[in-house]
């Protein structure tokens, strides 16, 4: 509550008509007369004096302001809000601590019905007032309690503005919710304006009442076993009471997917003596099946088609399934995703994922089948790190002329990973890297040893408002007696959309000395950088170079780089990305210009 008294000073009409008292009503009522259907009236307001923040909030206030352009706007209405202009002048600037506002206030007439009205306001704010004293107390079982600040956050001498008192206010609320107090009461909070010596006197008061804590806590739902469930929850009864608290754990069982709605209900009426809160869950379970169909295009593998269908929850102990049918003329897979929640169920899981891949690339042709049994956890800073085992099986063909053979492996592996991004569709910073190590031991089920590790990481950065920087590198390294020991899976290859653009997919590395077909390396290095600039909208526009390949001792070291320009949309669904991409390391066309590849990629940039 805000008390206090406001001087102004306004002037009267400058129609310059002065004498009789009923001269002013006269002049109303001869508008009002005036056939208004031909002309809607104009109307012009200025006001002057003010800038920034208290001018916006002015004009938001200012009825005359707001109403300028109605086409029903008559005279007699502008002579109203001309009346009411100053008081709302006045009204607007109080919260910047302004109580001395002063306002000359002018409203010219037009000389004709299609003239315009020019109302103006000159403004002077005066100085504004300032806080005098605070009396602030914090009383009641947690008058000590650290959760509230031992001074008021404003204080003598500091202007009052009305925004930072509320903002104060709320704060002390918020610090006595979350700490238990929740039969709190601002016994007094009030300010006080003292016109005389123009000072402002704050009044806050707090009883913090008796501190809760929470309760048992009980389910109520018919989908999932009781004792997994309370693996959801991270607080021990006892715990001090805390709303936020209670968010999450709704926040928790709603991202798990298993339920469609959940309620958080406190039973703060069977607290008891020792104040303790029971809490009751109400959960309503979700559909259990959930299908999709999506259609996509890259230049890499064609047109593509997604079949999915998830399994919401199988059993009490909520496992989960996933299954992804992706056809396309290049690569082709099925994948199978088992996943049984443990330990904390919204940070751990192991997966049992069996997948199969049929390639039909320039580079290798046939099938590969593979499952993998592994332990992902999120670790505390925002790490998944995945640990496990996998049996693969392949049968390729490098080339029309070379065929690799069936090849058995089981391969122990471990990868960490992490996304960060302020938007997971369209980014504006944000990066996106994986550690991988993996390897195989001859006799073991696998054919050779070896031991791989590769990082890949891109980074975007928006600068400049409508500038991007988009960088990314592709680093890998397999130790391994000779290339041949190594399934084509196995080994590293580069180019295609998102390697080296300009050659096609997995085009790039140490070819067949006889055939000159590509058959992969065991070392790799990719890096790109692009810069886009906004162009409008949506719409943007990028120039870029990748360079690098991969790599093999063995056989003959080629450095590939390619320029470009793109085309870039930011549609709902995440960049469509359009790329003319030269081939600058590749021999020149007989017209000597390096020759030029086409790449459209849909999807987000993370």
């Amino acid at each position: 509550m805000i008390r206090g008294v406001l001087n102004r000073r306004r002037t009267g009409l400058s129609s310059g008509r002065r004498g009789h008292p009923w001269s002013g009503l006269g002049l109303v009522l001869c508008l009002l007369l005036v056939h208004q259907g031909a002309y809607a009236l104009k109307l012009d307001v200025q006001v002057s004096g003010l800038s920034g923040q208290q001018e916006s909030n002015v004009l938001a206030l200012l009825g005359i302001y707001g109403e300028r352009g109605d086409r029903d706007l008559t005279p007699a209405r502008v002579l109203a809000l001309h009346r009411m202009a100053p008081e709302q002048i006045a009204d607007a600037l109080a919260p910047f601590g302004l109580y001395r506002v002063q306002v000359e206030d002018d409203l010219k007439e037009p000389a004709d019905a299609q003239g315009t009205w020019v109302a103006t306001y000159r403004v002077n704010p005066g100085e504004p007032i300032r806080i005098g004293s605070v009396d602030y107390r914090v009383e009641g079982e947690g008058a000590e309690d650290q959760a509230f600040p031992k001074t008021f956050p404003m204080k003598v001498g500091d202007v009052l503005l009305h925004s930072a008192y509320e903002t104060a206010k709320a704060d002390l609320r918020y610090s006595a919710t979350s700490a238990g107090f929740l039969d709190y009461r601002m016994t007094l909070h009030q300010v006080l304006v003292d016109p005389v010596s123009y000072s402002a006197h704050i009044h806050v008061h707090l009883d913090t009442g008796p501190r809760y804590r929470i309760g048992a806590v009980s389910f109520e739902q018919d989908l999932l076993d009781e004792g997994f469930l309370r693996r959801y929850v991270s607080f021990e009864p006892g715990d001090v009471y805390d709303p936020d608290v209670l968010l999450g754990l709704q926040s928790r069982l709603l991202g798990s997917e298993y339920y469609s709605d959940v309620e958080i209900v406190p039973r703060k009426n069977a607290s008891g003596p020792e104040h303790e809160v029971p809490i009751e869950v109400v959960a309503k379970r979700n559909k259990a099946n959930k299908y999709r169909v999506g259609f996509g295009y890259a230049t890499d593998i064609g047109p593509r088609m997604t079949l999915d269908y998830r399994r919401r929850y199988i059993g009490r102990h909520g496992h989960k399934l996933r299954t992804e049918l992706s056809l396309a003329p290049a690569l082709s897979s099925m994948e199978l995703d088992y996943r049984i929640p443990i330990q904390d169920p919204t940070r751990d899981y192991i997966v049992i994922k069996p997948s199969s891949k049929l390639y039909d690339t320039d580079t290798r042709k046939g099938w590969t089948h593979s499952v993998q049994a592994a332990h992902s956890t999120l670790t505390e800073r925002g790490w998944r790190r995945n640990l496990g085992v996998e049996y693969n099986y392949e049968d390729f063909d490098l080339d029309d002329a070379t065929s690799v053979g069936a090849t058995n492996e089981l391969v122990p592996n471990i990868s960490w990973s992490k996304t960060v991004s302020d938007n997971p569709i369209n980014t504006n910073r944000g990066y996106r890297i994986k550690y991988t190590v993996l390897g195989a031991v001859q006799g073991l089920v696998s054919e050779a040893s070896y031991l791989s590790g590769r990082l890949q990481f891109k980074w975007v950065r928006r600068f400049l408002e409508d500038y991007r920087l988009i960088t990314r590198t592709d680093l890998g390294a397999t130790w391994a007696e000779s290339l041949e020991d190594l399934p084509a899976s196995r080994r590293f290859y580069a180019g295609g959309d998102n390697s080296i653009r300009g050659w096609g997919f997995e085009a790039l590395g140490p070819n067949d000395r006889k055939t000159n077909e590509t058959v992969g390396g065991r070392y790799l290095a990719v890096g790109s950088l692009e810069l886009e600039r906004r162009i409008r909208g949506p719409w943007s526009a990028a120039v870029f170079t990748d360079f690098g390949n991969a790599f093999d001792p063995d056989y003959d070291q080629e450095f590939a780089q390619s320029a470009g320009l793109g085309l870039r949309w930011a549609s709902p669904i995440g960049q469509v990305r359009l790329d003319l991409a030269f081939a600058l390391s590749k021999d020149d066309e007989d017209d000597g210009f390096p020759p030029a590849r086409l790449h459209i990629v849909i999807g987000p940039d993370l």
